[in-house]
């Protein structure tokens, strides 16, 4: 300060703004402490990742609750690697093991399960096909563990998962070698929804079920189980006998 007033000046010029810093960042550390705080737990929790086990019990108790359900889907097919055009429709669930598919394409599809019987009517051929439940090798038989007794652990085995985005997709092996089909594949949410199923058959064919609008216990009436046969088709039974 000894050469005079322009120093001076410069000299608190240079003091001010050092005090105006350190007093923001005390206000910035008390709004850290207070109030952003929260909100970095919270990320970090959130963030954390599930194992592999609390994927599977969500997935269990989310379904194994369920009386009924109904869920869109659409459904592709792939026969050693020729895929074949896509359908689609309205999936309904009803413990224990029944259900039924109702396409919309192609228009007038049906595929029923009764708990005992499965019935496949094809308007085209204006043909039903029927056979056993426990012993149809149709791979949309799969889909009625979702309102069986679900239990990963006694129906599968040598499973994986890893994130897809803000999903989880687990892989598993069939245990036993009577099922229609050996492994399958799929992608759950966070809130253990299943939005894709594939299912791998010993031949090589590969059959996706991509699932949405997902609604659990709605009502259901019994009689949807029960299957009437259309006007003038054909029956054919589980030996290929009319």
């Amino acid at each position: 300060m000894i050469y005079g007033p322009v120093g001076a000046i410069q000299l608190i010029l240079h003091i001010r703004p050092r005090f105006r810093v350190n007093h923001n960042v005390t206000r910035l550390a008390l709004w850290v402490s207070l109030g952003w705080l929260p909100v970095c737990f919270q990320v970090q929790v959130t963030a954390a990742e599930p194992d592999l086990n609390t994927l599977l019990k969500g997935i269990e108790q989310h379904y194994n609750r369920a009386k009924t359900l109904q869920v869109h889907f659409i459904e592709s097919y792939t026969v050693q690697g020729k895929a074949r055009k896509s359908e689609s429709g309205e999936l309904t669930l009803r413990k224990p093991g029944r259900m039924r598919w109702d396409y919309a394409a192609p228009s007038g599809k049906l595929f029923v399960s009764d708990g005992k019987d499965v019935y496949l009517y094809v308007p085209d051929a204006n043909r039903v096909e029927k056979t056993k439940l426990k012993a149809s090798d149709d791979m949309r038989a799969p889909l009625a563990f979702l309102l069986g007794k679900l239990d990963f652990n006694k129906e599968f085995r040598d499973f994986n998962f890893k994130p897809e985005g803000t999903s989880y997709l687990i892989t598993a092996k069939a245990k036993s070698d009577k099922l229609p089909y050996e492994m399958i594949q799929m992608l759950v949410t966070a809130d253990y929804q299943i939005q894709r199923l594939v299912v791998n058959s010993e031949n090589l064919s590969l059959l996706t079920f991509q699932l949405d609008g997902e609604k659990v216990n709605p009502p259901v009436d019994d009689a949807l189980f029960k299957f009437q046969m259309p006007p003038g088709a054909t029956l054919v039974d589980a030996e290929g006998s009319e």
